[in-house]
């Protein structure tokens, strides 16, 4: 199979390449395409081979449910069943937007889909060119990140192509996303509004709109770097994912105890004819010695740091080193949600100093 790659990057939306893409859709084939999180691998959501085919090309688990992404409230409704009062209190708040709502399914989705489970996790994607494709298409549209399973997720067409090339019809590329971090995941089907995977919407922003919310035990890590180890309900908890090839380190403590750790760290690594690579940020990369570092962002910008992560992680990849030490980042607003990504990373491998 050769994938074709068409460029909508630049406004207007060349329509022709959508058109082309939407056909791929409807007869049960895959299509690559951006949203402001990462890159999506989507497939007809209501077509169960289509899904299957999703599962295949990833070599993704198919127990790990799938996203659906909508164009509209009313699909929401449509694939829906007992769906709560909450479910429009953020969608009027949130969508199009990195918020994806798991709720109880009907019919419409097969169980495909929702890798086997009563529920089916949804959203909206603020992306011009993924609300195009839904709505050209008229397909609700399954999509996983589009990388092959456990890798870092893709923020750029050339990462898709990296990972999928020869085993999905079509990429859209649509230049880098905005975000860089999948979307949060909340749970609606509790009686309190429940965090499965964090993300840009936090914890505060989601209780201004409809009060108590807590996390779900399956993703607060403990000091050990293990979980309670809850039931997974949504994409992402079960499985290791993001992992770049190198062994991954994340090294949390004050900022001078930590540079002197890696310092150290990527001598002996060095001495040891291991090839290092550093994460660090704009304030601290001339510290660091006996190693490759790439930036990863300033502190004052969360946003740079989330945007950045799996691209560096993919640059690493690229740079063929062995070992990679980080800086913990854990930032006021997004910093649950990037350190969620780079524990799964490092297989929530931490040096505490």
């Amino acid at each position: 199979m050769i994938t074709k790659i068409l460029d909508v990057s630049e406004e207007p939306i060349n329509i022709e390449y959508i058109r082309q893409a939407s056909e791929i859709l409807k007869n049960g084939g895959l299509v690559a395409f951006p949203t402001e999180t990462v890159y999506g691998l989507g497939g007809d959501a209501t077509d169960k081979e289509a899904s299957c085919k999703i599962y295949a090309a990833k070599g993704r688990p198919s127990d790990n449910p799938l996203i659906v992404h909508i164009a509209k409230f009313e699909q929401l409704q449509q694939i829906s069943k007992d769906l709560p009062k909450t479910a429009k209190l953020l969608a009027d708040a949130f969508w199009p937007g990195p918020l994806t709502m798991v709720v109880n399914k009907n019919q419409v989705i097969p169980y495909e889909t929702t890798g086997g489970l009563d529920t089916v996790a949804v959203r909206m994607p603020n992306n011009p060119v993924a609300l195009a494709l839904i709505n050209e298409s008229g397909c609700m549209i399954a999509a996983p990140s589009a990388n092959t399973s456990g890798r870092p997720s893709p923020t750029k067409a050339s990462h898709v192509y990296e990972d999928l090339s020869g085993k999905i019809e079509a990429i859209l590329d649509g230049g880098p996303v905005d975000i860089g971090l999948e979307s949060t995941i909340v749970d609606l089907t509790e009686d309190v509004v429940t965090i499965l995977r964090p993300g840009y919407i936090n914890m505060d922003m989601l209780s201004e709109v409809v009060g108590e919310v807590r996390m779900d035990p399956g993703i607060v890590y403990n000091d050990k770097g293990t979980t309670e180890g809850a039931k997974p309900k949504a994409p992402g908890m079960r499985y290791k994912h993001y992992a770049p090839k190198a062994d991954l380190t994340i090294v949390d403590g004050s900022e001078d105890k930590v540079i002197t750790t890696i310092n150290q760290l990527s001598k002996e690594a060095t001495a040891k004819g291991k090839r290092v690579g550093v994460i660090a940020t704009s304030a601290t990369a001339g510290r660091y010695n006996d190693a490759k570092v790439l930036i990863i962002g300033d502190r004052a910008d969360e946003q740079s740091i989330a945007h950045n992560l799996y691209d560096i992680l993919r640059q690493f990849d690229e740079l063929d080193v062995d070992v990679i030490y980080s800086e913990s980042f854990a930032t006021p607003k997004m910093g649950q949600a990037i350190m969620n990504r780079l524990l799964k990373a490092a297989g929530q491998k931490t040096l505490k100093v």
